[in-house]
């Protein structure tokens, strides 16, 4: 997971190129509990850093999904419409939820895993 970055908001982001793929960390869908639907964007819109666009509802709430990065989404993970629960089983690998050709730089304020285990420590705390 070394090459895998954070935000504070608890969005994981991978990097190859200019394409980023985005999902919910470990951490989120823990607090979330069972998740039961996804809002989901469709592929070509454009998003701007910190844009809501989406909503992930579980049986705890609903909360809205938040772009780390600017871009286009060019991929949207169709299975999580009919498999919700693949953010809960899988957050890291089939529960990724879209995929972004990156416009712009990266924000300096992503963090690295020992950053983000910080935030997630003071959040349990």
């Amino acid at each position: 997971m070394a090459d895998r970055r954070y935000t504070k908001s608890h969005e994981w982001l991978t990097v190859d190129g200019k394409e980023v793929t985005v999902g919910i960390t470990d951490f989120a869908q823990a607090q979330l509990g069972d998740v039961v639907f996804l809002e989901l964007p469709s592929p070509g819109r454009k998003l701007e850093e910190r844009e809501s666009f989406g909503v992930v509802e579980s049986v705890k709430a609903a909360s809205d999904l938040y772009a780390p990065v600017a871009g286009r989404i060019t991929a949207v993970n169709d299975q999580l419409s009919a498999n919700p629960e693949l953010l809960n089983s899988d957050p890291y690998g089939e529960g990724w939820i879209l995929k972004l050709e990156l416009s712009g730089d990266l924000p300096s304020d992503l963090l690295d895993e020992a950053g983000y285990k910080k935030v997630t420590e003071a959040s349990a705390g």
